[in-house]
């Protein structure tokens, strides 16, 4: 009996962090409301708060959850690349990835506010970061400039993906987007 319980318990938890995943997309962080949340999960309030202890922590677990499948994209991504081509497809992996879905609201509008800044580049570190950072070493970039190249480039990465998510179902922005990425990635991998 514990089994199913643990596997009913999982699959409640499941349940909740998709509904709220779609309500914090949707709505924001602020105008989310747990209450709503848990109706549309089938379940009580409680049940959303023995799951997930509070709201920022349910957002939490969305954020994290948001950050490994960008992550998982631009690994997938650079799977088949070679070292010259990995930074290119993975910087592109992550402009696709972030601009989709739930992931932009959630990591880049709500994310900074809701988890702090501090949590919220935690996050990023273990994700995207490290897999920038791969790219970067890959691509030659001097360990000297390492530090700042990924700061400069997940910069204007996140500017960039704030930018094409203002223009949703804009073909020509998203162009216009990842032929602005590759004059950035040009620049860094000192290419003409």
């Amino acid at each position: 009996m514990p089994r199913a319980s643990a596997a009913a318990a999982a699959e409640t938890a499941r349940r909740i962090l998709d509904v709220a995943t779609t309500q914090f997309a949707a709505l924001g962080y602020a105008a989310a409301s747990v209450d709503e949340i848990a109706r549309l999960a089938g379940v009580t309030r409680g049940a959303v708060y023995h799951h997930y202890t509070s709201k920022p922590l349910l957002f939490t677990a969305i954020a994290e959850e948001q950050q490994r499948m960008v992550a998982a994209a631009i690994v997938d991504a650079t799977t088949r690349s070679g070292p010259d081509a990995a930074l290119r497809d993975g910087s592109h992996a992550f402009l696709d990835a972030i601009t989709q879905g739930a992931a932009s609201r959630i990591l880049l509008v709500d994310g900074p506010a809701v988890l702090g800044w501090e949590e919220w580049r935690r996050l990023d570190a273990e994700g995207p970061e490290q897999e920038l950072r791969a790219g970067l070493r890959e691509a030659g970039a001097s360990p000297v400039l390492l530090d700042a190249l990924a700061a400069a480039l997940s910069g204007a990465m996140n500017e960039l993906a704030l930018w094409l998510a203002a223009h949703p179902d804009d073909a020509e922005a998203t162009v216009r987007a990842h032929s602005a990425l590759d004059g950035i990635l040009d620049a860094v991998t000192m290419r003409s």
